[in-house]
């Protein structure tokens, strides 16, 4: 089952998700008529952004998460009407009527394991010669971080237990490329982010980063185990590697 996200405190940090969007969005060759798929729209910050590039268009957002998708409804009630709000999993077919113009994505291909899954069924919902831009967490991302929680758990993380997927640029076009995809432009690009120490950074780990493991972790434990983490970083900065995907269906 996809993971709850506390949304709200997801809203109030500061993301650089919001960069990563602009980036990916800025790949996009829209008309203005679209309709564009958001897989993984969290809280709707890159599905606002999308409604303004499609002003006679569509957005079908779709997430695993329920809370991300109630404060998504409240973020956008003023252009609801545009919005198609789909709570489901991305690996499987989707319940939506129809193939859409393009796909998007910031920030979530990671937390799938199964990109063979993802991406063939993506392929299935986009119209032939749409396209696909995304972006998420690639081979490196947040390796620092990782060293740290194996540190704080004692042991090495197996691969029963792995939480994220960091795909590398041969790998992912492999699967682009099988799923149906052609015009595939796979790359990595390392880009950190920095946090002020202290609230800042426990808080951006807590809610960003290590929810995952937190679910797995008594709640009494959460505190302890997040600052355990964050003092272990040689400095208040997440190790983010982007893998950035730019494809067409064939």
């Amino acid at each position: 089952m996809p993971r709850e996200w506390d949304a709200k405190t997801y809203d109030s940090l500061p993301l650089p998700h919001q960069q990563w969007g602009k980036r990916t969005l800025g790949r996009l060759d829209l008309k203005g008529g679209e309709t564009v798929l958001d897989a993984g729209c969290g809280t709707g910050r890159d599905t606002a952004a999308l409604l303004d590039l499609v002003p006679d268009g569509r957005v079908i957002t779709v997430d695993g998460s329920s809370r991300m998708l109630d404060q998504l409804r409240t973020k956008l009630a003023d252009r609801i009407d545009r919005v198609e709000v789909v709570q489901a999993d991305l690996t499987k077919p989707l319940p939506i009527s129809c193939q859409v113009d393009a796909i998007t994505s910031v920030a979530t291909f990671h937390w799938i394991t199964d990109h063979t899954a993802l991406f063939a069924n993506l392929a299935q919902h986009l119209c032939p010669g749409g396209q696909f831009v995304a972006e998420c967490g690639g081979q490196g991302n947040v390796a620092r971080i990782n060293a740290a929680v194996e540190e704080v758990l004692g042991k090495k993380t197996d691969d029963k237990e792995k939480i994220w997927y960091f795909a590398d640029v041969e790998e992912t076009t492999k699967h682009l490329r099988n799923a149906g995809f052609t015009d595939i432009e796979v790359n990595l690009l390392p880009d950190p982010a920095r946090l002020e120490p202290g609230e800042q950074l426990w808080s951006y780990l807590a809610t960003v980063v290590l929810g995952s493991h937190l679910d797995r972790l008594p709640e009494s434990d959460h505190e302890e185990f997040v600052h355990a983490v964050a003092a272990r970083l040689p400095e208040p900065v997440v190790d983010y590697v982007r893998l950035n995907l730019t494809a067409r269906r064939a």
